[in-house]
């Protein structure tokens, strides 16, 4: 996840702050991951993204693409 991490971050510019799912694929693994795309005051109202990431079985990244947005203090109407 840490190589995935680090690929996903020269692609987009910024830094992943957290993976919030992994599970494994017939190829490999698919993850989750959430970004900060725009910080703003307060923190709150920042802006995230959630990137579903592809990766090969030597974690290396497959395809990406960012799945949800939304603002850090955010609860998520699905759960």
């Amino acid at each position: 996840m840490r190589r995935a991490a680090e690929q996903l971050q020269e692609l987009l510019g910024r830094a992943p702050e957290s993976v919030s799912a992994v599970k494994p694929t017939d190829n490999g693994w698919q993850a989750d991951v959430e970004v900060l795309e725009l910080e703003r005051v307060p923190g709150t109202t920042s802006v995230m993204a959630s990137y579903r990431v592809s990766l090969d079985e030597e974690g290396e990244l497959l395809a990406y693409e960012r799945i949800r947005r939304y603002t850090r203090g955010q609860i998520d109407p699905r759960q």
